[in-house]
């Protein structure tokens, strides 16, 4: 796509856009054997933060294999240890003769074979042929590190949509089997390997590493933070000027107050606006490109509200009009909330729905900047 302002696909080098202490804080920690877990709403660059680091790594000379699993489609722990297996085999070996002897060595006693035929259909580096127990999960949560220590490499994983595997019951066995091998490990001095976790419901990451804590002492998360107005404002003007055009930095800073600095977002709308100005940007196109942003995402938004209860629905209208603290009575009359234990029920409903999230103050955000001016304007009606 010929454009300066890129939002279908990660970004690195002098596409991307602040967060440096963020890749700072990446790098030193993979040089360390940290683990690492980064959980933001989806499209707030949690990507391109770590393909950024990646990316500056391997120009200083630190190259190392990277395995990468998305698991946005992965339910179940089986399915997530032969591809989790396959992803990190796949990362030092290409041929079938070399998978296969990874596997028969450092997979040896397990219920994990090498399958030919799976590979060759499948592209499957390590296959299961029985039901997976603890000692498959710990001898899979040890291949990466092992094989590290075997290529004299530093190896690292990167997990994306973690929480997915949430789904499976089994998931307390598998998260109690890669503490015990973190904590191996670490015992040993530097590990040779580092994992990212990665995820885009910040509730359901939020249950896994700050209310149930698991990995607790073993990952150091690295939150992401705002990019600031200046940054974004001179990506914006700079990628303008690249095609002759003109953009105020005033009408940038509003933009960015609309979409609360989310990059992703931001790319997308003045991608737009670049496509239906020639010259000067004006107010009339970017409302125009507003309209067009929204129209695209309207049918997700619709679909939100949609699966919402009544009950919800109000709870939510509380949070755009500023509620903080839901069980006061005259806000449970003034909102028909019921009782606060129901207040209790519908903050549970809308967290898991991934609607909103409470911050370290226990308020409520609503965690897409787009929803929520579409939620404020179109279906409360309420001022923007």
């Amino acid at each position: 796509m010929d454009t300066p302002f890129i939002y279908d696909r990660f970004v690195t080098g002098r596409d991307f856009v602040g967060r440096k202490n963020e890749c700072n804080a990446l790098s030193n920690l993979i040089a360390g054997g940290e683990n690492v877990v980064i959980f933001e709403p989806p499209k707030t660059g949690k990507k391109s933060v770590i393909q950024n680091t990646l990316f500056n790594m391997n120009i200083k000379g630190k190259v190392s294999p990277v395995a990468s699993l998305n698991m946005f489609n992965i339910r179940t722990c089986r399915d997530f240890l032969t591809r989790f297996g396959s992803a990190v085999i796949r990362s030092v070996a290409s041929s079938p003769e070399e998978c296969g002897e990874i596997v028969r060595t450092f997979l040896d006693g397990t219920h994990f074979v090498f399958d030919s035929q799976r590979f060759t259909s499948c592209d499957e580096a390590v296959s299961l042929n029985w039901d997976p127990d603890t000692n498959d999960m710990e001898k899979m949560a040890f291949l990466p590190f092992r094989i590290a220590s075997l290529k004299e490499t530093r190896l690292i994983v990167i997990l994306d949509e973690f929480q997915t595997i949430l789904a499976d019951e089994a998931h307390w066995d598998l998260f109690k089997a890669m503490e015990r091998v973190f904590k191996s490990v670490r015992e040993g001095g530097n590990p040779p390997c580092s994992f990212i976790f990665c995820g885009s419901k910040v509730n359901a990451m939020k249950y896994i590493f700050e209310e149930h804590k698991f990995f607790y002492g073993l990952v150091n998360r690295i939150p992401l933070s705002t990019i600031e107005d200046r940054e974004i404002v001179e990506h914006i003007v700079r990628g303008f000027l690249q095609g002759g055009k003109v953009l105020e930095k005033e009408q940038a800073l509003g933009a960015c107050r609309l979409f609360r600095n989310n990059i992703w977002y931001l790319n997308h709308f003045f991608s737009i606006c670049n496509s239906l100005s020639k010259g000067y940007m004006n107010e009339g196109i970017m409302t125009d490109a507003l309209g067009v942003i929204l129209s695209i995402h309207e049918p997700k938004f619709i679909s939100i509200l949609d699966s919402l209860t009544d009950f919800q629905i109000s709870l939510l209208k509380a949070v755009l009009e500023g509620v903080k603290k839901f069980s006061a009575t005259d806000i449970i009359e003034k909102y028909s909330l019921n009782s606060s234990a129901n207040v209790k029920r519908l903050k549970d409903a809308l967290k898991k729905k991934e609607v909103i999230t409470f911050d370290e103050n226990d308020e409520p955000v609503v965690l897409d900047p787009l929803f929520e001016y579409w939620a404020r304007k179109y279906y409360f009606s309420l001022p923007v």
